[in-house]
């Protein structure tokens, strides 16, 4: 059997490395084709020498004399740099799946080159869903190119419809860990510091994706994904708050049947069911143990989570209005790690951001990296005047 070969687009990253783990578990099927990264030049150079890709690329060019130099004695690696190489890399001729494991608006630009080359996505970026769902969609369709979804959410909602054919979903039940503030009071969380906030209780994410789970604006762009993904529209998903993460998301058919996707809290599955699908393999690692603890699911705080509200108000207005959100967010999620603002602020921010941004009801590509690029300046603005 040919080896399956991936493009990780963002390879140093949480889901980055664990894909790599499976790639390690699963050397006879699948091998790195190429790696890359933003910044992380000496993790990505270590990879390199692991894994021995055709071809790394670093995204901040002024990072490639660097990693040209770590990777000197290995003349088998293209090293490349800049956004551009990130979108020609991703079309070259071997590879067969693109993990699009990037965070941020920066996913949105190469996953649509690799859609267009007509590669499997398997789709960790859900800002790219986020920021431009219907043209995803759309583009996925004609060039077609499957998307099959990596987080541990969509999967399980993916997971739990497969083999219904044409069953109709009457819910999703999109399910949330709470965040490290699920029990803390508006005024508590207040004076809650970025410290406070990347701990999470249960996942190990990157600081950019644990602030969001803090805030609940991670879940408020899952939310806004699986709307994309399995063509359900904001009031047929609800939102479930459940602190253990055995549940990953449930869905509930026409008959009142509900399926649900059970396990411990492990990326690694997720990863491996998108690169295997259809195929179940072996994987190394814990097992659930349904006896080692009770499952609990709680409403959502609406006013407490305000991020959580603004993905659904963003999805009722449409057009680009999630595009604004998105970039709000990025900037928000920024300087509260910062400390130049709090982490009531980040909520507040956005809002006012989505209110005062240019509406675009059918925006093209050039439109979502204009609101992209407003909505940062009017955040950056509220940031710079508190």
């Amino acid at each position: 059997m040919r080896k399956q070969q991936i493009c990780i687009l963002g390879s140093t990253g949480s889901i980055g490395t664990q894909a790599l783990d499976v790639i390690a578990e699963h050397s006879d099927r699948f091998e790195a084709y190429c790696l890359t990264a933003n910044n992380q030049v000496e993790l990505l150079a270590e990879q390199a020498r692991r894994f021995r890709p055709a071809a790394v690329v670093i995204a901040n060019e002024d990072r490639y004399p660097q990693l040209v130099g770590l990777l000197s004695d290995c003349p088998d690696i293209k090293v490349y740099a800049g956004a551009q190489a990130l979108c020609d890399v991703v079309q070259a001729g071997p590879v067969d799946m693109v993990l699009t494991a990037m965070v941020g608006f920066a996913g949105l630009a190469p996953t649509i080159h690799a859609i267009k080359a007509g590669k499997k996505i398997c789709l960790a970026n859900k800002e790219t869903l986020v920021v431009a769902g219907e043209l995803i969609c759309s583009l996925a369709q004609q060039y077609r190119a499957p998307i099959l979804p990596v987080d541990s959410e969509h999967s399980a909602i993916f997971q739990s419809i497969v083999g219904e054919g044409d069953n109709e979903v009457e819910k999703i039940l999109l399910t949330a860990s709470g965040g490290p503030f699920r029990l803390k009071s508006m005024d508590e969380m207040r004076t809650m510091k970025a410290a406070d906030a990347l701990r999470h209780p249960t996942w190990d994410m990157g600081a950019k994706i644990t602030i969001d789970s803090a805030s609940m604006m991670n879940k408020g762009f899952e939310v806004i994904e699986a709307k994309w993904l399995f063509g359900v529209e904001a009031e047929r998903i609800q939102v479930l708050v459940h602190p253990q993460s055995i549940v990953h998301s449930a869905v509930q058919f026409r008959d009142g049947a509900v399926k649900a996707q059970l396990g411990v809290p492990d990326m690694r599955l997720p990863i491996q069911y998108a690169f295997t699908y259809p195929d179940r393999m072996p994987m190394s690692g814990e097992r659930l143990n349904l006896f080692a603890q009770p499952l609990e699911f709680f409403e959502p705080d609406m006013n407490k989570f305000k991020c959580l509200a603004l993905a659904f108000e963003a999805l009722r207005r449409k057009g680009n209005a999630a595009c604004v959100v998105n970039a709000a967010n990025e900037v928000v999620n920024l300087a509260f790690r910062q400390g130049q603002i709090g982490f009531l602020d980040m909520g507040d921010i956005i809002e006012r951001t989505l209110d005062k941004a240019s509406f675009i009801a059918t925006p093209t590509y050039e439109d979502y990296i204009a609101s992209d690029a407003e909505a940062r300046r009017i955040a950056g603005e509220m940031i710079h005047n508190i």
